[in-house]
């Protein structure tokens, strides 16, 4: 599985933590070894940008997902696909205020969006109460198994 973590922040950030925690979650979610992921961190003008440019949102957010090939978790009775998973572009900045009003911390937050970010590229949303609730509860599901790991 090909992990790149790109950090253009400007912030210092456990970048082999992010790394490792990515193919966590990817080897939970049977996702195929050689699937590729880039997850890019960013400062806010450049978040800014993006945001404006591809969701037509002002002002900064938290995590990007880009989508490329589609892939889906694996099943157990079926083999994963290759492919590119995509890109996840996430703003230190804005995790920093987000943890601290959550009262959990930075890296914490980043770890959150990390997992988030993740299950948005594998075709997860939270638009519907349904949805919401699947996927939150698997953010926590995967953050908790996580941690209990380290």
């Amino acid at each position: 599985m090909s992990i790149e973590v790109l950090n253009e922040s400007g912030d210092s950030l456990d970048v082999a933590g992010l790394s490792q925690l990515s193919r966590f979650v990817l080897d939970r979610m049977r996702v195929h070894p050689l699937a590729e992921l880039c997850l890019k961190l960013v400062d806010e003008p450049t978040i800014a940008e993006l945001n404006e440019k591809w969701m037509e949102k002002t002002g900064p957010t938290d995590v990007l997902a880009f989508p490329m090939d589609e892939l889906r978790p694996g099943l157990v009775n079926e083999e994963p696909e290759e492919g590119m998973l995509g890109d996840l572009v996430l703003c230190p900045a804005v995790a920093e205020r987000q943890g601290e009003t959550a009262g959990h911390g930075t890296e914490a937050e980043i770890e959150l969006l990390t997992v988030h970010g993740i299950l948005h590229l594998l075709g997860y949303d939270h638009a519907e109460p349904e949805e919401h609730a699947e996927m939150f509860g698997l953010q926590d599901e995967l953050l908790a198994a996580w941690r209990a790991d380290r």
